[in-house]
């Protein structure tokens, strides 16, 4: 599956109608988000159950602010609606890669239940 872009007006459905997201909070501008946009595309290709989308910072201020995001690119990863990973920075393949087995492991009922519990 190839990237999507991702706006304000579809940000939560997709998310939440998706068992995995990856979001990659971008710019055109951005050195390190060009260098970072070949890895994330080939993980796209990679893995198509996942959903790998990308939110355009410039494009769309508004979302990028609720996002918390202060520092491009910013990764964030959405396990069954739920934000279960969030770094900035241009993470090399392999890191992508242990990203993306780590959240496909995580078992989000039982992180709910331990985090109601708290």
């Amino acid at each position: 599956m190839s990237t999507i872009e991702m706006t304000a007006a579809d940000f939560e459905k997709t998310i939440t109608e998706n068992e995995i997201v990856l979001v990659d909070f971008w710019a055109s501008w951005c050195g390190p988000c060009r260098m970072f946009a070949p890895i994330f595309a080939a993980a796209s290709d990679q893995h198509t159950d996942i959903v790998f989308a990308k939110v355009d910072t410039e494009a769309e201020q508004g979302l990028a602010a609720a996002a918390g995001i202060t520092s491009i690119p910013t990764l964030m990863a959405f396990k069954r609606g739920a934000l279960v990973f969030s770094q900035p920075g241009a993470l090399p393949a392999q890191a992508l890669d242990q990203v993306v087995t780590a959240v496909r492991e995580l078992d989000i009922e039982k992180a709910r239940r331990e985090a109601k519990s708290a």
